[in-house]
């Protein structure tokens, strides 16, 4: 398996090991604010969604859009901890151990996620394809 598969398969598990906690604590989110709730089960499937475009079809936009994925659930747990959400979670909850560890595999999951986007080239060329300097 190449490293570029182990990649992926980590990325992949990230993604539903994220999946698998937000749709577990959705009924509890949705017992605070219907919004809460809402984002949660939202959270789930988009997770689970792109667990399943990765796992058929690797490619820069799925790791892109798992990126962007990990990136707001992070954000969104650093507001929800620090100041609330205003209109979804205007309360600030308390920090605990299993948002952390989901947090830590979200972050684990985006550097992985990332290292599938080429935003920019690792080599740019000297020479044109005819073997010429450009």
């Amino acid at each position: 398996m190449s490293a570029a598969e182990l990649r992926t398969d980590a990325v992949i598990l990230a993604c539903a090991i994220s999946a698998g906690i937000h749709a577990a604590l959705a009924p509890e989110h949705f017992r605070e604010t219907t919004a809460a709730g809402v984002g949660f089960v939202a959270s789930a499937v988009l997770l689970a969604a792109l667990a399943v475009v990765l796992t058929r079809r690797p490619s820069e936009a799925a790791f892109a859009a798992t990126v962007l994925v990990f990136a707001g659930l992070i954000g969104s747990y650093v507001l929800a901890v620090t100041t609330g959400i205003p209109a979804v979670h205007p309360d600030v909850d308390p920090v605990e151990g299993l948002a952390l560890a989901t947090k830590a595999v979200e972050a684990a999951g985006l550097l992985l996620a990332a290292a599938g986007v080429r935003l920019v080239p690792l080599h740019v060329p000297l020479t044109n394809p005819k073997g010429t300097l450009t």
